[in-house]
């Protein structure tokens, strides 16, 4: 019986999702075409954070928020977060309170309908494809230089295992070392439980809760920092994730 009613659950969800991302689509498209690049991706993450509060309140996927506090909204961060469900692109939508630009796979993209709204607002990477991460970083760069924040799961893709945290790709403190650019860490606490990607059946309405730990600044520190930096916020991470899990 209980899988009955996830299974009917999970196709409400998706019945919802389809239909918001419908409704966002026009916006989000007319957004990105008629405005300048950094005006129209910012319009589209408007939109796409009105999708994803209708997505929460309709689903009873709740979004709480911790240590908001902490970020300095008048500076550009490079955000890192861990990466294990899809319900992690809810839960920063509503989560991150500066605009942002979020690195993300380019097979997202051939998502009908969402697909469409994804390769306008995210900077996309093929990670089989050299010269595809130097635009995507290239990317990156000019938005921050342009006052943007930006995104980036180090983990790369979903952690399906059992760990905390997968181990972390060089990208995101590469960037942050290069432009000097603060990153601020947070963890996202019950979205695998909520929705697991290798069990979606199990999925079941319940509060993702995203807690930011604390900025962590690189300035002054060279390339020769890197392994030192990305070892110091996974750690950071780690160790929130077995505090409040």
């Amino acid at each position: 019986m209980g899988k009955v009613l996830s299974g009917l659950y999970l196709c409400y969800a998706a019945i919802i999702f389809i239909a918001l991302m419908l409704i966002a689509l026009p916006f989000v498209l007319l957004a990105t075409t008629l405005l300048a690049p950094a005006a129209g991706k910012r319009a589209g993450m408007f939109f796409l954070r009105c999708w994803a509060w209708g997505f929460s309140l309709t689903t009873f996927f709740w979004v709480e928020t911790v240590n908001k506090h902490l970020i300095n909204r008048k500076v550009p961060h490079i955000y890192v977060g861990n990466h294990g469900s899809y319900l992690d692109a809810i839960a920063v939508c509503i989560s991150i309170p500066q605009y942002f630009s979020p690195l993300g796979k380019i097979e997202m993209a051939k998502v009908p309908i969402f697909g469409w709204i994804y390769k306008r607002i995210v900077v996309m990477i093929d990670r089989s494809s050299k010269e595809s991460r130097e635009r995507s970083v290239t990317s990156l760069k000019q938005d921050i230089s342009n006052g943007q924040s930006i995104l980036i799961f180090p983990e790369g893709t979903m952690n399906k295992s059992n760990a905390p945290l997968s181990e972390f790709y060089d990208g995101a403190f590469k960037i942050a070392i290069e432009t000097q650019t603060p990153l601020m860490p947070f963890v996202m606490i019950n979205n695998r439980a909520l929705l697991p990607r290798t069990h979606p059946l199990k999925a079941h309405p319940g509060l993702l809760t995203t807690i930011f730990i604390t900025p962590v600044d690189v300035k002054g520190l060279q390339i020769e920092d890197l392994h030192m930096l990305k070892q110091k916020v996974y750690t950071l991470m780690e160790e929130a994730i077995l505090k409040y899990s």
